[in-house]
């Protein structure tokens, strides 16, 4: 069934459907606001802060980050999960992109003392292509590593496997995902694993929704995971070179805050960044 039929399914009627969506939708908005002004203390924005404060705002900022996720998850796998903002392919940088990750996921991994690694590619780093789909596909993924991973690193790979073909990958050093759940691991609302352990997520929204968005984006999302030793996505897509433009591409002005762009669609975030009192 498909994953939207299967969240009608758990509440009391489709039409309460709406209802969760109308919560999802008011629950992101003031967390959009928390996480921005979490961010904006981290920076020294309000006066200097002492080192078990910055403990205490990453904490802040690793659950504020964790429900905003889970809204926009349940608001994206509502509309279908497969839709592309980029109504066509446009120029984006790569580089740009996986840096974007890494931004918005440095708090968590400060908190949990874990290295964000990026490999970007030598060459052909500015492409044509969905730029907020792989990004947020990226973000999912490395979301995921980081909440599953316990020491070591988590890794965003990027690389040119031919003319147009690029290899993204997201690797990590934890605890891995028990072969029994492989099968159903990009299943909305999947059943919990055998052993009771939860493995990523035990809604599986954020999974579901990077393999539709890698599948409308014309690519196929893989797993390897071996226990004890970590787990590797990855994904290609077909990416052309992008010709020289004297405008240049600015991928951060498109997303305008790394921060934000996991909440919400562009207008929102415009809407939030124009409000905000603090120099970016």
């Amino acid at each position: 069934a498909d994953a939207a039929q299967r969240l009608a399914a758990r509440i009391a009627s489709p039409d309460e459907l709406e209802t969760i969506v109308a919560v999802a939708h008011d629950m992101r908005s003031p967390l959009t606001s928390v996480l921005f002004l979490v961010d904006a203390l981290r920076k020294g924005h309000s006066g200097p802060i002492t080192p078990h404060q910055e403990r205490q705002l990453l904490l802040v900022y690793g659950a504020v980050f964790a429900l905003s996720s889970l809204a926009s998850d349940l608001l994206d796998l509502a509309r279908g999960g497969d839709l592309l903002l980029e109504a066509v392919p446009v120029r984006f940088s790569i580089s740009e992109c996986i840096h974007v990750v890494r931004d918005i996921v440095q708090p968590i991994a400060e908190e949990k003392k874990l290295d964000v690694l990026l490999v970007a590619p030598q060459k052909g780093d500015r492409r044509v292509g969905h730029p907020a789909a792989i990004t947020r596909v990226l973000l999912n993924l490395t979301t995921n590593a980081l909440k599953f991973t316990h020491q070591g690193n988590v890794t965003v790979s990027v690389a040119s496997i031919s003319r147009t073909g690029v290899e993204f990958s997201v690797r990590d050093t934890g605890c891995g995902i028990p072969p029994a759940v492989l099968d159903t691991l990009f299943d909305a609302f999947r059943h919990q694993c055998p052993s009771g352990k939860t493995v990523f997520s035990s809604a599986g929204l954020g999974l579901s929704i990077c393999q539709k968005l890698v599948s409308a984006m014309g690519g196929t999302l893989a797993v390897e995971s071996s226990p004890g030793k970590g787990t590797c996505f990855s994904f290609r897509l077909n990416l052309p070179l992008a010709l020289a433009s004297k405008a240049g591409c600015g991928l951060r002005c498109y997303f305008l805050r790394p921060s934000l762009f996991v909440l919400g669609n562009f207008s929102e975030i415009r809407e939030s960044y124009s409000r905000s009192p603090y120099p970016t």
